[in-house]
């Protein structure tokens, strides 16, 4: 969802940086041949990624919720010198679609996928991360949360997206709307956790920037 109107949303687009001729298109093929290409970062708020990512130089970074592959290519740019990228998903059917692009990018050496339940293999990854985009089922963000904060690094950063919502978390939700109910608790988690320090941006569908101390 776009909060901004039409006309300065592409005004900003086009002051920003270009997207990368393999990231246009996987862009162009996702809206072609994947059911709601609306899930797709696309190439504002990718750039976004790939700008916080270099800022960070991170040695390891996490994705939960692969997609297409699109926000993993963001933000595998700016990977340190042998750094992994690690990204998970669930859904088995974009799993060689995700593959293709990678092999096809200069980061097919650091990027790990993983097709299955993020819960139950997060655990199993050795390693601390530097970076973490959460971008998955509503849900579970606030167990996405407290299952990867003892795996940050000081000075890590966190990346969720979709806090916004459609601007549903200014309305009272419906009592079976578990999406809504689940980034409430988990836009407060991080509003208020003591560990973090946390900027919710109005980019897209929303993006918090959250920092571990």
């Amino acid at each position: 969802m776009h909060f901004l109107p039409e006309a300065i949303d592409d005004y900003i687009i086009e002051h920003s940086a270009k997207e990368p001729a393999l990231l246009a298109k996987l862009n162009r093929e996702t809206n072609q041949k994947v059911l709601q290409p609306r899930m797709l970062s696309g190439h504002y708020q990718g750039r976004i990624l790939s700008l916080l990512s270099k800022m960070k130089s991170p040695k390891t970074i996490l994705e939960i919720g692969t997609y297409t592959g699109y926000s993993a290519l963001c933000l595998a740019e700016g990977l340190a010198e042998g750094g992994k990228l690690h990204t998970i998903d669930i859904n088995e059917e974009l799993y060689d679609f995700q593959k293709k692009y990678f092999e096809a990018s200069p980061y097919k050496d650091q990027i790990q996928q993983y097709l299955g339940d993020a819960l139950k293999i997060i655990p199993g990854i050795d390693a601390k991360f530097d970076l973490v985009f959460i971008d998955a089922d509503k849900p579970n963000y606030p167990a996405y949360f407290e299952i990867i904060i003892e795996k940050m690094n000081k000075g890590g950063i966190i990346l969720s997206d979709n806090v916004l919502w459609s601007g549903k978390v200014v309305e009272t939700p419906n009592a079976e709307d578990e999406s809504t109910k689940a980034l409430l608790t988990y836009n407060d988690i991080l509003a208020t956790d003591e560990r973090l320090e946390t900027v919710m941006l109005p980019i897209r569908d929303g993006l918090s920037l959250s920092r571990v101390k």
